[in-house]
C-alpha cells in the first residue's frame, strides 16, 4: 500500500465514522444537534442526505480497495488532486455540507437530550417554591366609558385620491419586471448548474438536491420546478458541450 492509498483509506473510514455519528444525531432536537459537536457554521444535514453520502462513500472505499488490488498507485493520487482542486477552486460560498463528526469531540449530555423540555410557567395564585421568583399579572387598565363608545363606533373608510391609483399601478409594474429579471437570472443560473453537474456525471435525480446546496438558489422544490420545465434544454446543452 502506497502512502497514498493509506492517506484515502484512513480519510474514508474517518468519513463513515462522521456519517455514523451524524445518522445518530438525527434523532436529536436541534438545541442537543447543536451541543453534540463543536460544529463549523453549516445547514443541518438531513437523514436523506445523509444515507446517500454513506453510499457513495461506501462505493468509493469499494473502488479503493479494487484499485489498490489491481496495483494502480495512481488512483489515490489521483483522488488526492481532485480534492485538493475541489476545495481549492471548485466549492464557493457552501453551507450545506456534512460537517466532520469525530468521537473524540462529542458531547456526550447531547445524547440523551432528543427532546427539548418546553419551558413551563405557575398558574396565577399557586404558592412558589423557596427560590422561584413569583409570576405577577399586569394590572387592568380601566377604560373610561366614553373611549369604549367610541372605540364601539364603525370606523370610517378613507376614500383614496385619485391620483394615487396611477401611482400604484407604475410601483406594480415596475416591480413585477425587476421580479420577472431576478426570477429569470435564477432560471439561467440553475440550468448552466444542472448542465455543468450533468457534464460530471451526475444522475438526473440528484441534480435538485446538488444544486440546492449551491448558495444563493432557490429551495430544492423551486429547483425542481425549473429542471422539469427546462429539462429537454439542459439535457441538449450538455450533450453538445460533452
Amino acid at each position: 500500500m502506497t502512502p497514498a492509498d493509506r492517506r484515502i483509506t484512513e480519510l474514508i473510514d474517518k468519513w463513515l465514522t462522521s456519517i455514523d455519528l451524524h445518522l445518530r444525531y438525527s434523532e436529536l432536537s436541534d438545541a442537543a444537534y447543536a451541543r453534540a459537536q463543536p460544529w463549523a457554521k453549516h445547514d443541518r444535514p438531513t437523514r436523506w442526505v445523509l444515507e446517500v453520502a454513506r453510499q457513495k462513500i461506501v462505493e468509493l472505499k469499494s473502488q479503493c480497495e479494487t484499485r489498490q488490488a489491481m496495483g494502480d498507485e495512481r488512483f489515490a493520487e489521483s483522488l488526492e488532486l481532485m480534492a485538493f482542486l475541489a476545495n481549492l477552486v471548485g466549492i464557493q460560498h457552501i453551507q450545506r455540507f456534512i460537517p466532520l463528526a469525530e468521537p473524540a469531540r462529542e458531547d456526550k449530555s447531547s445524547n440523551t437530550a432528543t427532546i427539548e423540555t418546553p419551558i413551563t410557567r405557575p398558574a396565577p395564585g399557586r404558592v412558589q417554591a423557596s427560590g422561584e421568583e413569583a409570576t405577577r399579572e399586569m394590572p387592568k387598565l380601566k377604560v373610561p366609558a366614553a373611549a369604549r363608545k367610541e372605540a364601539q363606533k364603525p370606523a370610517s373608510v378613507a376614500t383614496p385620491p385619485k391620483r394615487a391609483a396611477p401611482e400604484a399601478a407604475k410601483t406594480g409594474a415596475v416591480a413585477a419586471a425587476v421580479a420577472d429579471v431576478a426570477a429569470s437570472d435564477i432560471n439561467t443560473k440553475i440550468i448552466a448548474d444542472a448542465v455543468r453537474l450533468l457534464k460530471w456525471g451526475k444522475p438526473w435525480h440528484e441534480l435538485a438536491e446538488l444544486i440546492g446546496r449551491i448558495a444563493d438558489r432557490p429551495p430544492v422544490a423551486e429547483i425542481r420546478k425549473v429542471l422539469r420545465a427546462r429539462k429537454s434544454e439542459i439535457e441538449t446543452k450538455a450533450a453538445k458541450t460533452a
